[in-house]
């Protein structure tokens, strides 16, 4: 548990940290390690727009760098997968140790911890690959922001410096993020309100954001989200989760069967 809040209390830092680096113009004159980072993912945006099309370089570079943050995806994925397969069983442990009084909590963490260990689950392995994600995501998102020469420019029917004027970006990007989350919940072994909520929630929320940014900024949303959801079906694809959990569930009933058959072949004997 102790390792558990202390993954969570990190990831506040970070975030908090990062949502303060600042709205100021970012150029090559820039100094400190935050803003030059961003200026180099403006500049390798740059360099990747194709005949100028900054566009394309925005497309590019998000799937750049989404494929090579998949390992680190992949592993946070797996470690959520494990967490909600032994749900059923931290309740059980919460209700077996169900008093406050330090015995109790103290027998808790140690079931809880032996669970853990039980089914090779790190706690780091969920926030840690949050942790290295979140900075390199934010100074992508940042350089679309505060670079001005990611900001200028056509690109099909797009200003890239100002809103869709048609609303087809913040759509894909709130039916994306959408897919993308219920996707990800859908092999859930118990599902909570919370999930459910922020399921439909957070695209309304990107939805409202990308209709009131820039383009490019909507662009990136929609691409990276997209992304999600191809990442989602190519590497925890979760109706073949729910297919493999269903076929062990027919497996030990039939084990059972198998048994309960058995043994009563063996009393008719007697």
């Amino acid at each position: 548990m102790k390792k558990k809040l202390k993954w969570t209390s990190l990831l506040a830092v970070s975030l908090v940290v990062l949502s303060a680096c600042g709205t100021s113009p970012v150029t090559s004159e820039s100094s400190g390690a935050w803003e030059q980072l961003i200026y180099w993912f403006a500049k390798i945006i740059q360099f990747l727009s194709i005949n100028g099309h900054i566009g394309i370089g925005i497309i590019l570079f998000t799937l750049l760098i989404r494929t090579l943050l998949l390992p680190l995806f992949q592993i946070q994925m797996t470690s959520t997968r494990k967490m909600q397969e032994i749900q059923p069983q931290l309740r059980e442990l919460q209700e077996k140790y169900a008093g406050t009084d330090m015995e109790s909590r103290t027998r808790l963490n140690e079931a809880t911890q032996a669970l853990y260990k039980e089914n090779d689950i790190k706690m780091s392995s969920s926030f840690l690959p949050m942790l290295i994600q979140l900075p390199i995501l934010m100074a992508l998102f940042q350089a679309l922001t505060r670079v001005e020469f990611l900001k200028v420019g056509q690109f099909l029917w797009l200003n890239l410096g100002g809103r869709d004027p048609y609303f087809i970006l913040p759509i894909l990007a709130a039916v994306f993020t959408f897919l993308s989350m219920w996707l990800s919940s859908k092999a859930a072994v118990e599902k909570n309100g919370v999930t459910t909520a922020m399921t439909y929630l957070m695209p309304l929320m990107i939805f409202w954001f990308a209709i009131n940014a820039a383009s490019g900024v909507a662009l990136y949303w929609a691409v990276s989200n997209a992304y999600q959801v191809f990442q989602t079906l190519l590497l925890n694809n979760p109706f073949k989760i729910i297919a493999e959990r269903q076929a062990k569930l027919d497996a030990e009933k039939e084990r059972q069967a198998k048994i309960r058959r058995a043994q009563k072949k063996a009393r008719k004997k007697k």
